[in-house]
């Protein structure tokens, strides 16, 4: 529910899970892009790139994001397998 998952051709074929849960817990508390960028230190396109399934957040990154929006891990990062069919 929180993945969407694409196929698309660059330079081969790849796959791409958008962080739609990101999205959604970030909407919940009114933030943008860029007030959740300065709370976890990193530049708002990181926070876009994370959403849009362009860049993997290092463990630290992921932690720091799910404090920064009261969330655990599992609530915003962790891929069902139902999810990614």
């Amino acid at each position: 529910m929180g993945f969407e998952v694409k196929l698309f051709f660059d330079r081969g074929w790849r796959i791409v899970a958008k962080n739609l849960k990101l999205k959604a817990a970030r909407a919940e508390l009114d933030y943008s892009q860029e007030d959740l960028a300065k709370l976890v230190g990193v530049s708002r396109q990181t926070i876009n790139m994370i959403e849009r399934g362009d860049y993997n957040p290092t463990l630290n990154l992921c932690l720091s994001i799910c404090h920064a929006l009261g969330k655990t891990l599992d609530e915003i990062f962790w891929k069902d397998i139902a999810e990614l069919e």
